[in-house]
């Protein structure tokens, strides 16, 4: 980020115009480019410039311009919207520009000040720097050049620069600084020093070598995502959803369990109480994977809807720069954005402000084109450098239409674009059964691709008990119909018994407590072992059934309670609870067929 006394040539300086709320034209701003940042007045305000027609800028200012009038001074510093990249990321808290929370509280307390400038990373923490390359080697952008232990979880890897190649002229071990010079590059431009920091544009997607097929899924040990709607490492989902109906708390769900090296967690236009719930959970948080906090693989932007509005266009573009970053280094990342309705109507009120063409519902025409390419910078990937190695960005977005009306714009944009579709239900989250995705409107693109994941590496079974789920679902469904026109009596014994397989499948699979300490996260095996349980009992129950046992009789046997509460039976416990309530099924319905034939 500029810093004040800094000298740049590339620097343009103009004066204001026009100002209208966080839109300001400036004139005299011809040297300056497209999305330079400026520093606008006395007071230093940041912005960004995002038009330009001869010698007028128009910026975006990411503060409040109350106060401010024409004639004041706009100097451009040369440098694109960029983060700081290296050692500090982690456990950190940073508003839509990158600029540390914590540290500003320190400089003026509590309220947020304008113009404050901060290092995005902090210099005062000394980190343990391990070389992994030696004098005279040849090293390419991407090439890690050493380590540093940021957290107890997580090993951050310094990396050549992208677009730096030559020979390590010098590398130092010991501890450093953040800004501190610990290798030196012999390039054909002369040498490179390399701190432990970088710098990266945000609206520049990081290259790499080549993107990998999505035939992997990132479990997340949330039994309707894992069975019925899967998403794959490096794919991206959508969770549109009416207010109260469970996407922040689903999303909160996926930060804790879902199987990535880093989350990174944007806040983007939210209620402040739901970013607080995040900082105070996941501290006290145990990652089952690592027996540590969450917070030690975790990274926060807050641009809640108390903040300035133009910030929030810029705070998803800051998260996903630093979730491609340790992608880079080999990282399985899962970056959660909350929510990009919000981030949609910043778009829409800066267009409104340039007085641009409106497309649907006042929202910009180019709305599509923005949000693909923020969804297409996910990915798994081979990192450039001479290693190769292979990271996974995977994007989950929440969507906020209004009413729940996934006709409007953003839905339906998001939706052309993403892979996974969870759609949350007002009513099943009135009816309390959570997570409220809808498994009849619900669809996942990546269940083919990974169906030969799941038969290798969990059972050969998984495939085909998730495809009896979905038909067992879609049946109720239609008989629903049929009982709302002639009643329940009307149905024959076998629909009567899909009917209580259904409900079991929705009450007792389905519905998973995100505050419960053991159904909170449930491993693959387990939910195999539940798949099975509830299938094993249709089965066998159709069995009996057509052998002429009473369908209210077998829907009240005692071991379908056993059944229900399976999801509470710790995971050490499974495979003997499982192996007993197996037996039981028999042994309860033969015990019923013989009494009926008595």
């Amino acid at each position: 980020m500029y810093k004040k006394g800094c000298i740049n040539l590339m620097s343009s300086t103009g004066t204001v115009v026009k100002i209208s709320g966080p839109l300001v034209v400036a004139e005299g701003m011809r040297d300056a480019n497209m999305f330079d940042v400026v520093r606008v007045s006395s007071k230093r305000l940041i912005g960004e410039i995002i038009e330009m027609h001869g010698d007028r800028a128009s910026i975006q200012v990411y503060e409040e311009t109350a106060g401010l009038g024409t004639g004041e001074s706009v100097e451009s510093t040369g440098e694109p919207m960029s983060v700081e990249l290296g050692p500090g990321l982690i456990g950190s808290i940073f508003d839509g520009i990158q600029r540390p929370l914590d540290d500003i509280r320190k400089v003026c307390g509590n309220n947020l000040q304008r113009g404050v400038e901060v290092p995005s990373l902090k210099r005062e923490p000394v980190w343990e720097f391990t070389p992994a390359v030696s004098v005279g080697d040849i090293v390419e952008g991407g090439d890690i050049i050493g380590t540093v232990p940021e957290t107890d979880i997580v090993l951050h890897k310094i990396m050549v620069p992208n677009g730096v190649s030559g020979k390590v002229k010098k590398i130092e071990t010991g501890s450093f600084h953040a800004n501190d010079i610990v290798c030196v590059i012999e390039t054909e431009k002369g040498d490179k020093e390399l701190s432990l920091i970088q710098k990266w544009p945000v609206r520049r997607g990081r290259p790499y070598k080549k993107k990998l097929s999505p035939d992997m899924p990132l479990v997340t040990g949330q039994r309707v995502v894992d069975c019925l709607f899967p998403i794959a490492k490096g794919g991206v989902a959508a969770i549109p959803g009416p207010f109260g109906s469970g996407k922040t708390v689903t999303q909160h769900q996926l930060a804790k369990w879902a199987a990535a090296d880093i989350i990174v967690y944007i806040g983007c236009g939210e209620r402040g109480n739901e970013m607080t719930d995040v900082l105070n959970e996941f501290p006290e948080l145990i990652d089952p994977n690592t027996g540590k906090s969450l917070m030690e693989r975790t990274v926060l932007i807050a641009n809640t809807s108390d903040m300035p509005v133009a910030a929030r266009e810029a705070s998803v573009y800051t998260g996903i720069t630093i979730a491609e970053y340790y992608r880079d280094m080999g990282y399985s990342v899962a970056l959660m954005a909350d929510s990009t309705s919000r981030w949609a109507e910043a778009l829409r009120e800066m267009s409104g402000r340039l007085e641009e063409m409106p497309g649907d519902e006042g929202y910009p025409a180019y709305l599509g084109s923005r949000l693909a390419q923020f969804y297409e910078r996910a990915g798994r990937v081979i990192s450039n450098g001479t290693q190769g190695r292979e990271g996974a960005l995977s994007v989950i977005g929440a969507v906020s239409p209004p009413g729940g009306d996934i006709s409007e714009p953003v839905s339906q944009a998001t939706l052309r674009i993403v892979k996974v579709f969870w759609g949350l239900d007002s009513n099943l989250a009135y009816q309390r059964h959570f997570p409220a995705i809808n498994w009849l409107t619900s669809y996942s693109l990546y269940a083919d691709s990974l169906a030969d994941w799941y038969n290798n590496n969990v059972s050969v079974d998984w495939m085909k008990n998730r495809a009896r789920f979905m038909e067992i679902l879609h049946e109720e469904a239609e008989l629903k119909e049929i009982v709302k026109l002639i009643g329940m009596d009307a149905l024959s014994a076998g629909d009567r018994l899909k009917m209580e397989t259904a409900r079991s499948i929705r009450e007792d699979f389905l519905h998973q407590l995100a505050f419960h300490e053991v159904d909170t996260y449930t491993s693959l095996k387990k939910q195999l072992y539940m798949m099975k349980l509830i299938l094993n009992f249709n089965d066998e129950a159709a069995e009996a059934v057509r052998k002429g046992a009473d369908i209210e009789a077998v829907s009240e046997l005692a071991v379908r309670e056993k059944i229900g509460r399976f999801k509470y039976v710790k995971e050490e416990d499974t495979d003997e609870e499982f192996s007993r309530l197996s037996v039981e099924i028999s042994g309860q319905l033969d015990d019923l067929l013989r009494k009926e034939e008595a």
